[in-house]
């Protein structure tokens, strides 16, 4: 068993809250640095932007592999976490649409990480798994939408995320994020009946 598999196979201990703080600020500004960096973003840039030492931030991270791949999991948790706050504080259709374009920013941050991230993710379950999640995601909007009866029948969350996916390449491509809104309406008017 190598290092890294018998850290991810041991339980986390709980941080202290000040750790806690402290790994919460390097995760918040490291996202940030990715997003416009890539994965080429300097780790004391990271350490400074979140207000601690690069000492804390290597104590926690000992490498820009599991910096990246921690900002990774958790962009990806809070963007499915982000789906029954949103059908809780808006009306679905709005709900839906406020998480697509949350989805494009997520698709946006991970693309600057992609070289990084093509090392980190290799194993095809992990990204099976971040499917299943942002799919679950999907679902618990559409049915809000089911509920409220204006989502068309039909409607499959994986045809949703494959959607989405394509959306956030051809604006990335073009470098127009004005473009995955108006290709979000779009895919809304497919989804929604009114």
């Amino acid at each position: 068993m190598t290092g890294r598999e018998g850290e991810a196979a041991r339980p986390r201990r709980a941080l202290r809250a000040d750790a806690q703080r402290n790994e919460d600020r390097l995760l918040e500004a490291a996202a940030v640095a990715f997003a416009r960096e890539g994965a080429g973003a300097s780790v004391k840039d990271i350490a400074r932007a979140a207000g601690v030492g690069v000492g804390t931030l290597y104590r926690r991270f000992p490498s820009k592999e599991l910096l990246i791949e921690a900002v990774y999991r958790q962009e990806v948790r809070r963007l499915c976490e982000a789906a029954p706050h949103l059908t809780a504080a808006q009306p679905p259709v709005d709900a839906l649409r406020s998480w697509m374009e949350r989805f494009i920013d997520f698709m946006a941050a991970k693309q600057g990480m992609a070289d990084a991230l093509a090392v980190v993710l290799t194993d095809d379950s992990e990204k099976l798994h971040t499917r299943a999640l942002l799919a679950d995601a999907i679902t618990h909007l559409l049915t809000a939408l089911e509920n409220r009866s204006v989502a068309r029948p039909g409607v499959d969350a994986q045809d949703v995320l494959m959607a989405l996916g394509g959306i956030s390449l051809m604006a990335a491509s073009e470098e127009r994020r004005d473009l995955a809104t108006r290709l979000i309406d779009l895919l809304l008017h497919g989804i929604v009946t009114n």
